[in-house]
């Protein structure tokens, strides 16, 4: 069954299950898979502590070792909200849309239709993010998109591509110019849609999704005092500046390791139970 069939059963009256009340998959599926579902369900709930959500209407996909040859990732089951999500809730699919395990669970099929451009596309996407926040919105809104006002915004400046927008991403063709936009870049805005990143690992992707998205909330704040005559935007070499500067941030095994084991730290504290 394909994604778009299996959203049709939300008009059936499908269930939606409480993730918490599912089957524990913790020595069912490979032990690579059950620490990268442990890592992705942490990650939906980082988001939804940072307010990175839209209900259930964003996705965070995470790539698997490939089995058999086949390329296959995680990506969250439609209906299940970010702050509740488990690693024995995100669904195992295959680059065509296809469920690959028994799931008492569907997909939004838009959001397999950006994830799986990204993840086919880029071998260093092992986890991909993609949200709707009001800043990230608004500045993919502007015509300029995101401009170097602060320090957080020239970090990821250069590192930022543009996608533009072709309504709600139903479409298998537009995987072709997600791809086509999005380079060798890192980080996309989606114009009058949202924000997305990618990174090796779920805690690379997140640290750029923290910078550009409060990048995005500063610029929104700087641009309410008035017009652009009131604002300094610092000249493109000085970009190119601070951008070299903090790149080290952004480096597997030094940004995502000095904030993750903090990240989980307090995810335990605050909302534990990811990891079921």
């Amino acid at each position: 069954m394909n994604a778009q069939n299996q959203a049709m059963q939300v008009d059936a009256g499908f269930n939606i299950p409480d993730p918490m009340a599912i089957e524990r998959l913790e020595g069912k599926v490979s032990d690579a898979e059950w620490a990268m579902r442990k890592q992705l369900a942490a990650t939906y709930r980082l988001c939804a502590m940072h307010g990175w959500t839209d209900l259930v209407f964003t996705h965070i996909s995470a790539r698997l070792p490939d089995e058999d040859g086949e390329h296959r990732f995680l990506i969250n089951p439609y209906g299940v909200m970010f702050d509740e999500m488990t690693a024995s809730a995100l669904v195992k699919i295959d680059m065509n849309g296809k469920v690959c395990q028994d799931t008492p669970y569907f997909i939004n099929p838009a959001g397999f239709t950006i994830h799986s451009a990204v993840h086919m596309a880029r071998k260093d996407a092992g986890c991909v993010i993609h949200v709707h926040t009001p800043y990230g919105m608004a500045v993919s809104a502007q015509k300029k998109g995101l401009r170097r006002y602060t320090q957080m915004s020239m970090q990821v400046y250069n590192d930022l591509a543009y996608h533009d927008y072709e309504g709600i991403a139903l479409e298998l063709e537009e995987r072709e110019r997600i791809v086509e936009n999005l380079g060798a870049k890192s980080l996309l805005m989606l114009r009058n849609h949202g924000t997305l990143t990618l990174g090796p690992t779920c805690g690379t992707a997140f640290l750029r999704m923290y910078f550009l998205e409060n990048a995005c909330k500063a610029q929104i704040f700087a641009q309410s005092v008035g017009g652009e005559e009131h604002l300094i935007e610092e000249p493109a070499e000085m970009g190119d500046r601070v951008y070299m500067q903090g790149a080290a941030a952004f480096v597997p095994g030094m940004g995502d390791n000095l904030v993750w084991p903090g990240l989980m730290r307090k995810l335990a504290r605050t909302n534990p139970g990811h990891n079921h």
